[in-house]
């Protein structure tokens, strides 16, 4: 049975995109059903997939996973030919925690720079907090460029899991006209090249819903 993956605005859905890009950047076949958030319905319609009130959620026959990280960790089991952590132990590891700290960590980073797939240019106040998550996701990315970035451009030279989870925090990056050195750069670049990413965009700007408390920055 085709995977069914349920999400957000494409336009606001960080954590819908993750799923959804793991999914395509995969080249695995699945349908899609949108919910637009923040209405006087949608809790209603996300409840009609699973009771935990969030997306996405990843609906594989009698299975339901609601939890990003949960769903790429079932992907990756169910189709162990996409490869989706490195076959190198040592960097398997090292894939896993920082896909685990992008899953648990980043506040600051999450709550002054929401996604806005639509906004560019915007302009928000850069306290400490927040710079110090900004410049912890530099030195990851520049780590794996140090190790890994002759390979393919992706943050394990291929595609893998913490591409996906990574993905959303290069278009706030993006949206808010933060600016890069060279060592962390290449990732953002490769993202932004990938056709299931431009097809994301392209879909998140034909979206006419506004979240007006996702509207951060002048």
């Amino acid at each position: 049975m085709k995977p069914k993956l349920i999400i957000g605005n494409k336009n606001y859905s960080s954590w819908s995109l993750r799923s959804w890009l793991l999914l395509r950047e995969s080249g695995i076949d699945f349908d899609e059903h949108r919910i637009v958030l923040d209405t006087p319905t949608t809790a209603k319609e996300i409840a009609g997939f699973s009771e935990a009130g969030r997306v996405p959620i990843l609906m594989l026959g009698d299975v339901t996973l609601w939890d990003t990280l949960a769903i790429a960790e079932t992907v990756a089991e169910r189709w162990p030919e996409k490869q989706l952590w490195p076959a190198d132990p040592a960097e398997r590891a090292f894939a896993r925690a920082i896909s685990a700290e992008m899953h648990s960590g980043f506040f600051h980073l999450r709550e002054c720079m929401p996604m806005n797939c639509r906004a560019m240019g915007r302009k928000v106040p850069l306290p400490d907090e927040l710079g110090d998550d900004i410049d912890r996701v530099i030195d990851i990315w520049a780590e794996c460029h140090r190790h890994y970035g002759d390979r393919g451009g992706w943050l394990f030279g291929e595609f893998t899991i913490p591409d996906a989870m990574f993905a959303p925090v290069v278009l706030r990056l993006r949206t808010y006209g933060i600016n890069l050195p060279e060592s962390a750069g290449y990732y953002p670049h490769r993202l932004l090249e990938s056709a299931a990413m431009q097809d994301w965009l392209a879909a998140a700007e034909c979206e006419v819903e506004v979240i007006e408390s996702e509207e951060k920055g002048q």
